[in-house]
């Protein structure tokens, strides 16, 4: 987890792509760091909601609001996220 623009950014490593995420589940604000990721979904520890690290989408709940995703890019094996 980062911090950027005082918003707590998840990076996620999905089946070799990079992806950056709200790191806050939008139920119940469950740090999703802390979460399994398999494949593109990430779950979230607290209650089982599984999100789409690729775009933030709900793809089970109890979550029905989805997730901010940033735009990524690497430059010289450093992770830069658009904030």
């Amino acid at each position: 987890m980062k911090y950027l623009n005082n918003r707590e950014i998840a990076i996620c490593n999905a089946n070799g792509e990079i992806y950056a995420i709200d790191n806050m589940c939008t139920h119940d604000e469950g740090s999703l760091e802390e979460g399994e990721l398999e494949n593109c979904e990430l779950e979230c520890p607290l209650h089982g909601a599984r999100f789409d690290v690729r775009n933030g989408e709900v793809m089970q709940g109890p979550a029905v609001i989805p997730l901010d995703t940033f735009e990524v890019r690497i430059t010289n094996n450093t992770i830069e996220v658009k904030v």
